[in-house]
């Protein structure tokens, strides 16, 4: 079994992606609604909350874990791995290798959590891949808050994404990095807002590329089980608004100790 696991629904798009090249994995994804956003907390905060995450995924039969979400990467992977080396653990990290061999003016935005930019491993893909590219990062309060509301449309959403992307587009910059999984479902506005010349790149399918390549044979039949430490009806719905997701059986319910 593949866990994966995020603050909330952004990470569903991480696992729409797993599902569309793994049809036949058993999935089990967590959205840890009852502690979200993480990207306000401290990145020891986050490290906490993931280890405890990932434990609860791993209690339940997973063998590998996908975080799906790029704070929780962040403030957690490499810690992760160390303390459980027998476990596959794949991340996030803002997609700026592939932003710098696109990009034409040599400007790259990239917006995300302020905490994922505290993390050293942002720094470490900016230094190994950036080739020479400007990074412009803004830091988004507010739009997981909107998504995680299922408001990815209308007046009020459009204003907080004007109000974050001013600064970039000011900046000259042709390219546009998600570095949250949240922001995935605010494409369609996003490309409203930037227009057609700037291209947005979303990292969710090459991390979904990279479960492929890593993951264990399975079965011919698989099957999604959602969880959540928040409303579980209320995430049933947002699922299936959101990515069309229905899983196969009741959400289940996490309570933290």
């Amino acid at each position: 079994m593949i866990g994966v696991f995020d603050s909330g629904v952004g990470g569903l798009t991480v696992l729409t992606e797993i599902r569309r090249l793994l049809p036949s994995a058993d999935l089990l994804y967590l959205a840890d609604q009852a502690r979200a956003p993480y990207g306000v907390r401290s990145l020891d905060e986050v490290a906490e909350m993931a280890e405890q995450a990932s434990l609860w995924l791993l209690e339940r039969g997973a063998d590998m874990v996908t975080i799906a979400c790029n704070t929780a990467s962040a403030a957690a992977l490499h810690s992760l791995r160390a303390r459980h080396p027998a476990v596959r653990f794949v991340g996030m990290e803002p997609a700026v290798k592939p932003a710098a061999v696109r990009t034409a003016t040599g400007v790259i935005g990239v917006v995300a959590t302020a905490a994922t930019f505290q993390g050293e491993l942002f720094a470490s893909v900016v230094q190994r891949h950036s080739l020479g590219a400007t990074i412009l990062t803004q830091a988004c309060p507010g739009w997981v808050e909107l998504v995680e509301a299922g408001v990815i449309q209308g007046p009020a959403a459009r204003k907080q994404v004007e109000s974050c992307l001013t600064p970039i587009l000011q900046g000259g910059a042709d390219t546009l990095v998600l570095g949250c999984t949240h922001f995935g479902f605010l494409v369609p506005l996003i490309e409203e807002v930037v227009g057609p010349s700037i291209a947005i790149i979303d990292p969710a399918p090459a991390v979904a590329r990279q479960v492929e390549r890593i993951a264990p044979s399975r079965g011919e039949v698989g099957e999604v089980l959602l969880a959540t430490s928040g409303n579980t009806a209320l995430f049933e719905k947002m699922a299936y608004a959101l990515a069309g997701i229905e899983a196969d059986g009741p959400v289940l319910a996490c309570t933290w100790q």
